[in-house]
């Protein structure tokens, strides 16, 4: 079989430049779209030399022309802070981006996968978080353009899946982490590793209790791509995170540790609708796609500080970009 055509909206973010990059290497040709509102374009740098790469600057919510294979939408603001900062286009985003690509798809026979989130669980009233569960969700708060948008394009997946036969894949993607996150994207990983490595106070919000569960980016993109390949009529969705649950304290706690950091840890208010749980159950992908996350938290903690002394930190003033 030749090589296969994918496109990756949202190529250029965190996530997205890790997936370009393994596509490539499995000898695919991959077309890169990003509006760099939170992308980067030193994300794909490495990339851009290879022939079997290109990037197209698009906003999604713009029709897109694009002949593929295979679609991965990853295109989205993820964390708070950039979502929250034009919630209208951080919903019209998730729609209208839905629409676009899944008439891509509808268009060209591609097999389509959608990058949702955990978010759509809100703030969970079920522990860990199985695929069945519905959810707990705000629709009219600060986080509703995310949650509820990402929420509505799986409804269209879906729908297109019922109505247009359309080749879908959904997967639900839990706290990730690992080079290329954004030092100013409000994540707490990102946070915690700039704070200590500045030597600034480790900001925690509410007290300390509640729980993540971080996977590791290679981890994820082994499951994206385990789950763009699986059998056919395996639409999802499927959660896709690491299932070791850390309190917001262990976690400030353990980067303190790995990055020798005098920070001291303060307590501040817990914004509106943050989930004081979140740890995926995985049962599906152990099953269908024979994944789990293989790359432990320090082991991974340690890679992603690295990134950032050499990236973000350089310079002396904290953003490198």
């Amino acid at each position: 079989m030749g090589r296969k055509r994918i496109l990756v909206t949202g190529g250029a973010g965190f996530i997205g430049s890790h997936l370009c990059e393994r596509l490539l290497k499995e000898g695919n040709d991959v077309v890169c779209m990003d509006n760099l509102f939170t992308g980067q374009k030193d994300n794909i740098r490495h990339l851009m030399d290879d022939p079997y790469f290109e990037f197209i600057r698009q906003d999604i919510l713009e029709d897109v022309y694009v002949e593929c294979d295979q679609i991965f939408n990853l295109a989205c603001p993820a964390s708070p802070i950039h979502y929250q900062y034009d919630p209208i286009k951080t919903g019209k985003t998730s729609v209208i981006g839905a629409l676009h690509t899944l008439g891509l798809a509808k268009r060209c026979h591609a097999r389509i996968l959608q990058a949702s989130t955990s978010e759509v669980y809100g703030d969970p009233e079920v522990h860990p978080q199985p695929e069945t569960y519905r959810g707990c969700v705000n629709p009219n708060g600060v986080r509703s353009c995310y949650d509820e948008g990402k929420r509505m394009a799986e409804t269209l997946f879906f729908d297109y899946y019922r109505q247009h036969e359309v080749d879908i894949k959904v997967i639900r993607i839990f706290n990730t982490y690992g080079p290329r996150m954004r030092s100013d994207d409000g994540r707490v990983v990102s946070n915690f590793i700039v704070q200590a490595l500045k030597g600034e106070d480790i900001t925690i919000y509410g007290n300390g209790r509640q729980t993540r569960s971080f996977c590791y980016v290679d981890d994820l993109v082994e499951g994206m791509v385990r789950m763009m390949e699986s059998r056919e009529g395996l639409t999802g969705p499927v959660n896709l995170g690491n299932p070791e649950e850390f309190t917001m304290l262990q976690l400030a706690e353990c980067i303190i540790r790995l990055t020798n950091s005098d920070s001291k840890i303060v307590y501040m208010s817990l914004p509106q609708d943050d989930p004081l749980q979140r740890k995926p159950d995985i049962s599906l992908a152990k099953k269908e796609l024979d994944w789990e996350p293989h790359i432990a938290l320090e082991q991974g903690l340690l890679k992603t500080i690295s990134y950032f002394k050499e990236n973000i930190l350089m310079d002396g003033i904290g953003n490198g970009y």
